[in-house]
């Protein structure tokens, strides 16, 4: 639930939400997510957080950080960090969620409800030191994948659930053949 004149800023795991619309079988558009969420109240910020490879001549994920950092959203990142596990595969591990909590943090005496979209239960503690500011807290996640991609913590932490799969007509655009791969997090 979103109020008229309310505060807000977004706070999107770039590689969670990804994960997600990827199985519900649809592309997020940025453009459109904004716009619905500049509908619903005065919206402040739109963070979207990433790791990105750097040693790679091309990473598939540029494009999109380039096209968001030109239209609106402000963009963290941090080189992600390549490695061999203990079967020989090459990893990526790139986890924002410690700067995503700060942020939100330092946001919230700002704003009026902070929307994070991630079903990561990690960021449950964070959720509740942000209420105790007397902030609400919006989680934007799916139930409807197998398996769901929100923590049951999670959800029954944050003020507010939307299901990411409900936003689908709004937000959403048909899967690409070819999807851009966001990196994946190796805790």
């Amino acid at each position: 639930m979103f109020y008229q004149g309310e505060r807000i800023a977004l706070f999107i795991d770039g590689s969670n939400l990804y994960a997600a619309a990827k199985a519900l079988g649809f592309d997020i558009d940025y453009k459109l997510l904004r716009a619905e969420f500049m509908r619903r109240g005065k919206m402040l910020r739109a963070f979207y957080y990433t790791a990105l490879l750097e040693n790679d001549e091309y990473s598939p994920i540029r494009p999109l950080v380039d096209w968001l950092n030109y239209n609106g959203f402000t963009m963290v990142t941090k080189p992600a960090k390549e490695f061999t596990d203990a079967q020989g595969r090459r990893k990526i591990k790139g986890n924002m969620d410690i700067e995503l909590a700060v942020d939100a943090l330092e946001t919230a005496p700002h704003v009026d409800h902070i929307v994070i979209f991630s079903g990561d239960g990690d960021f449950r503690p964070l959720i509740e030191a942000i209420q105790r500011k007397g902030v609400r807290v919006s989680v934007v996640s799916t139930i409807r994948s197998q398996p769901p991609m929100i923590a049951d913590e999670l959800r029954r932490q944050c003020d507010n659930f939307i299901e990411l799969d409900e936003l689908r007509d709004v937000i959403g655009r048909p899967s690409r053949e070819q999807p851009e791969r966001e990196l994946e997090e190796a805790d």
